[in-house]
Parts: C-alpha cells; sequence; structure tokens
C-alpha cells in the first residue's frame, strides 16, 4: 500500500480529466436530453476537483472549497432547472431526443 500514500497533484488532474473526457463523450455522442445533462454534470464536477486539488497542493487557504461549494449549488439548480425543460418538452414534442426535436416553437 506504499503507492497510496503518495498521491500528488498530478493524481486528481488526471482524474478530473478522465471525469472531463467522459463528460465531453456523454455531451457529444448521446441522443437524449438526459445524457447530456448528465455529461454537463461531469464536466461540472471534473471542474470541483481541478478546484480542491489546486487548493489543496498550491494555494492553500479555502478558496477551491469556496469555488466548489459554488459548483455544486449551480449543478443542483442546472439539474433541477433542465430536467423541468426536458418535462415540458416531452409533454409538447412526445420524444425527449434532441435530434427529433426540429420545432421548438410549438
Amino acid at each position: 500500500m506504499h503507492f497510496l500514500t503518495n498521491i500528488g497533484l498530478i493524481h486528481y488532474l488526471t482524474a478530473a480529466a478522465v471525469l472531463f473526457g467522459f463528460g465531453l463523450f456523454c455531451i457529444i455522442t448521446r441522443r437524449h436530453a438526459v445524457g447530456i445533462l448528465l455529461g454537463v454534470e461531469l464536466i461540472l464536477n471534473a471542474a470541483a476537483l481541478n478546484f480542491v486539488a489546486f487548493e489543496h497542493f498550491v494555494a492553500g487557504g479555502i478558496t477551491g472549497q469556496v469555488f466548489t461549494v459554488f459548483i455544486i449549488c449551480l449543478a443542483a439548480s442546472e439539474a433541477a432547472i433542465a430536467l423541468a425543460i426536458v418535462l415540458q418538452v416531452f409533454r409538447t414534442h412526445k420524444t425527449i431526443i434532441a435530434d427529433e426535436i426540429a420545432d421548438m416553437k410549438n
């Protein structure tokens, strides 16, 4: 278990990059609106991980944690509002596939 004691900034940045990559992959490849929202959540979590890692290893203080709390609040509000929009779109268009929703005026 010696390798677990030497976890540094590069490990956190790698994990955040992987999260960001998965989020970007979800946004690009998913057709359902819920899958796209999941990708946005993964990208926000990657940003929060970067803030906390840089705060711990570089800056010190609590600035990274404060930004992370703001990101968590932003992600929660984004999820609530976006899911409400998705439900309304489903009621109107009977689908949540983003490619099939061509006319948003009806």
